[in-house]
């Protein structure tokens, strides 16, 4: 867990807090309902996949988080809302106990959505009460704010289970009805943007909340490079495709072309022909596949495999983080309710800036997921926030259309396997620099 920034002894200042930290609470809380008000029951309870949770699954764990971190150290005449929850909500805390088997979620029709939703007002109530203590003391605000920043982490994951589990459905229903993506301008070569690199400082600074995986800030030592001012798009997938990127290994890492061809991968995740068009299942259900927006849902191998094609490769996470620092965080975020990448808008209008370096889609780098020089896990349960996953896994940077706004930094480290594609992974190309 990382910094926070938290509340003085000043009866004023701790009144301010308190008030603040109600409000924020019952927005993030509200806001994870509203993904699930399209649902229906049925809905809540499928698991489509052991990588996803169902949606009633996300309601009930995001809950026992404050239940167990906070209600339980800090709420006097702690009583737990129901004794089973501990085991059956638990993700993967070993330190707090046993954990029923992420595989089996969707084998949970009991407790039902109307007692995990009674569960979660019930938490909520208690929250509220706890909130207007008169001292809220650092412990309860680190904790508060880490709770509502792992809620907004299950949101986005509540999005994107959702929609792998109507993909499954051949009838490949609507989520919600969205507006239209607006068009793009017609997709460009695009261009490239060089950093001189150098000696470099990355990970968080500040005394804004982070996630202990990104301290402590370090140097890092990078050659010269470009970035690609634009997001890889659906129009230059399409003529990696034309051009036999599924069936030349030469593009491919080894263990990348054994995937590809033991699973039968021929194109990204979510598509399908039909009379010879390419057609995208999006949260608003089946629509024509739109040749100016970025790619979404490759996984790395699919990524990796693109940029060799193309001549280039997967940034680094430092030369990502470098190239981010100092650009604004904004971007198209899940707050827009379209839940869809955009086209960008601004190719070739700023002189060769670099372009949706936020929401959108998540960005690929060639980074495992390490440990930073000097990382320390926090002591206690709270420790296997993050730690105890930095293996296997490659780092993605920027954020994507289903990541909350205000969530993401230029030094967040998000982080899946090599394999996974159901989130909103895409790729930004890179290369090396001559000295």
């Amino acid at each position: 867990m990382g910094p926070t920034m938290h509340p003085t002894a000043d009866s004023t200042t701790a009144q301010t807090w308190r008030a603040g930290a109600a409000q924020r609470y019952t927005a993030v809380r509200a806001a994870t309902e509203a993904l699930v008000q399209p649902l229906s029951p049925e809905d809540c309870c499928v698991q489509s996949m052991p990588d996803a949770s169902p949606a009633k699954w996300h309601l009930a764990h995001t809950s026992w988080f404050f239940e167990t971190f906070i209600l339980e150290r800090h709420e006097h005449s702690f009583r737990a809302f129901d004794p089973a929850f501990r085991v059956l909500f638990n993700s993967y805390y070993q330190g707090v106990g046993r954990q029923h088997p992420r595989p089996q979620r969707g084998l949970l029709t009991r407790p039902s959505l109307a007692t995990v939703l009674a569960y979660r007002s019930d938490v909520d109530a208690r929250m509220r009460r706890l909130l207007q203590q008169p001292e809220p003391g650092a412990q309860l605000a680190a904790l508060l704010e880490l709770g509502l920043q792992h809620e907004q982490q299950h949101q986005e994951l509540l999005l994107t289970d959702i929609k792998h589990l109507l993909w499954c459905n051949p009838l490949w229903p609507v989520y919600r009805d969205m507006p239209a993506a607006p068009e793009g301008v017609a997709t460009a070569p695009g261009g490239w943007q060089e950093f001189e690199g150098g000696l470099m400082q990355i990970g968080h600074e500040g005394a804004g909340f982070a996630f202990d995986n990104e301290l402590p800030r370090h140097s890092v030592y990078l050659q010269p490079y470009a970035l690609a001012t634009r997001l890889v798009t659906n129009a230059d997938y399409l003529a990696f495709m034309a051009d036999g990127g599924y069936g030349d290994p030469a593009h491919w890492l080894a263990e990348g072309w054994d995937w590809c061809r033991s699973q039968q991968i021929a194109h990204p995740l979510y598509w399908r022909q039909e009379d010879g068009l390419w057609h995208e299942f999006t949260l608003a259900g089946g629509q024509p596949l739109a040749p100016q927006q970025p790619v979404v849902h490759l996984s790395y191998y699919e990524a990796d495999a693109y940029a060799r094609w193309a001549g280039a490769r997967l940034p680094t996470e430092a030369q990502w983080e470098a190239a981010a620092a100092k650009a604004q965080v904004t971007g198209h975020f899940a707050d827009s309710g379209l839940f869809q990448p955009r086209a960008d808008h601004q190719q070739g209008r700023q002189g060769g800036a670099l372009q949706q370096m936020f929401g959108d889609v998540w960005e690929w780098t060639q980074s495992s997921y390490a440990p930073y020089p000097g990382y320390a896990t926090a002591p206690g349960a709270v420790g296997e926030y993050n730690g105890k996953f930095m293996v296997n896994q490659y780092v993605l940077r920027g954020g994507s259309c289903a990541t909350p706004a205000g969530h993401v930094r230029a030094s967040y480290r998000n982080f899946f396997p090599a394999a996974a594609r159901w989130q909103f992974t895409g790729l930004r190309l890179a290369r090396d620099l001559r000295q």
